[in-house]
């Protein structure tokens, strides 16, 4: 058993994108996954056993040992580092910058620390290019404002601007810019603006002319566009004094919003990775923390039942733990099917068979697994129908079906299967009366890891239904579904009568 889970544990951390490392509370470490290991730059198994310290930059040792000792006595989950930058070394010393949790465990009475480590390198040039992109904002020498869409007044103004126009911000918050065109009335300026907010304008881009403090009139480009500043809507305006450089303002505004729109980008591509690695840990982790905690506790209390009469409650805590097994064999099992589908490496094996062979397994494994009052209604008239395809790829893609739809399905309610054969294809359709899909999230549902929201605290990995679809692409099927939340759930395959690869 112990060998099984030491198999089932490394495996996860294998299929984990962040690096791990595990160590004991003497700073030995003891797992590392292989993630940790090319990030590091070490080969397999090389740093078992190794110290903490060889992936600490040496300017930091003096200090770590101290942190190390607090952390343990706090024995709390804690990030890295507390708003200061934090690096790690690699095998062949050079240094990077790294983000990391440290999260403190206890396994058969010893206490072990993992570290979630992320190489930031390539975040850390998006921060540079960022902070670099709003000190051209501050330090431009163009003018830039910002003024209140309901009352015109300036809210804010660069030193460029403030500079060119002569008037500091505290004077400049008491006008508008009506008040700095000598050319306009309120009237004009509000029509002009005003078709910031027609939906088919998203900018607004013209010359006028702006007057200094001192009575100087100068040629602008004004580029001006509605924004959100907090709750408050404003104007957002970028000045460019173009008496001599107009050329390379322009140049210079154009450049600016490509990068800015550039780094929106990569920041959004960022934020959404974060978010699918965390849920994706989340979910890893409960769905395996569940199952081992109940074997543990199970072989524990076994050592407590010694009596030839105790003999129902040994069995009672053997069936848990073959129960759990069982459970973590099949989620390893997706995970491996998931590696073998994304290498391309399955091998399907095509037969002639009759449907209702397969169906009549699928029921019966099914109808253990009914809640009370739940049941399955299915055709019996199908003994004519026979399909050349994977026996097993049609079971498992039954299977997940109707498992999903008693899992997601209350007591007392039906679950109706469908089946029907034309010349060239066979449609099965199972429905259910369960919790539903909340339509913003049924774009999603066949995404690996994805679970909807109403079903994310239900047991489940999320990947058996991307499992389904990718086989059954494989196999010029195809798979689709009708949902409505806290209504039901109709999912229908229509799969070739005969397979052809």
């Amino acid at each position: 058993m112990f060998k099984q889970d030491q198999e089932i544990f490394n495996i996860l951390l294998d299929s984990i994108s962040e690096g791990v490392v595990v160590v004991d509370e003497n700073q030995t470490i003891v797992e590392v996954n292989k993630s940790a290991e090319q990030m590091f730059g070490y080969n397999e198994d090389e740093l078992s056993g190794k110290m903490l310290n060889v992936l600490i930059p040496q300017n930091y040792h003096a200090k770590h040992g101290d942190h190390f000792k607090d952390f343990v006595k706090d024995h709390k989950q804690r990030r890295m580092g507390h708003g200061r930058d934090i690096f790690g070394a690699k095998k062949d010393g050079s240094v990077f910058p790294i983000e990391a949790s440290l999260n403190p465990f206890s396994i058969y009475g010893r206490d072990f620390i993992m570290a979630l480590v992320i190489d930031i390198t390539e975040r850390k040039k998006l921060e540079q290019e960022k902070n670099h992109l709003s000190k051209i904002f501050l330090e431009s020498l163009n003018e830039i404002y910002v003024f209140d869409v309901e009352t015109l007044l300036f809210t804010n103004a660069n030193y460029g601007a403030q500079k060119n126009i002569g008037y500091n911000l505290e004077e400049l918050v008491q006008m508008t810019p009506v008040d700095i065109k000598p050319n306009y009335t309120e009237s004009q300026f509000r029509k002009e603006i005003n078709l910031l907010s027609l939906d088919t304008i998203e900018k607004l881009e013209f010359e006028t002319v702006h007057q200094r403090k001192s009575g100087s009139t100068y040629p602008v480009n004004v580029h001006l566009q509605r924004s959100k500043l907090g709750d408050k809507d404003v104007f957002f305006a970028i000045i460019i004094d173009i008496t001599d450089q107009k050329n390379y303002t322009e140049k210079l505004e154009k450049t600016v919003e490509v990068r800015t729109e550039e780094l929106k980008t990569a920041l959004a591509a960022e934020k959404e990775l974060n978010e699918l690695k965390t849920k994706f840990l989340s979910m890893v982790s409960h769905e395996f923390k569940t199952p081992l905690s109940g074997i543990l506790t199970s072989t524990m209390l076994l050592n407590k039942y010694t009596l030839t009469e105790q003999q129902e409650k040994r069995e009672k805590h053997i069936n848990t733990i073959t129960d759990k097994v069982q459970y973590l064999n099949t989620i390893l099992n997706d995970f491996l099917s998931v590696e073998k589908l994304e290498k391309g490496k399955i091998n399907y094996k095509f037969t002639t068979f009759k449907l209702s062979k397969v169906l009549n397994e699928v029921i019966y494994n099914a109808n253990m697994l009914l809640k009370d009052g739940q049941q399955i209604n299915y055709p019996k008239n199908i003994d004519d129908i026979s399909l050349y395809q994977d026996e097993k790829i049609l079971e498992l893609s039954l299977s997940n079906l109707i498992y999903n739809a008693i899992k997601y399905s209350s007591e007392h309610t039906v679950i109706d299967i469908d089946i029907s054969q034309n010349k060239n294809t066979t449609v099965f359709i199972v429905k259910d009366n369960g919790i539903g899909i909340p339509e913003r999230d049924q774009k999603n549902i066949f995404n690996r890891y994805f679970r909807a929201e109403n079903a994310l605290l239900m047991q489940g990995t999320g990947i058996g239904l991307n499992i389904v679809k990718d086989h059954l692409e494989n196999l010029n099927g195809t798979i689709s579904f009708k949902s409505i939340e806290h209504e039901g759930s109709s999912f229908t395959i229509e799969l070739p009568n005969k397979a052809t690869l």
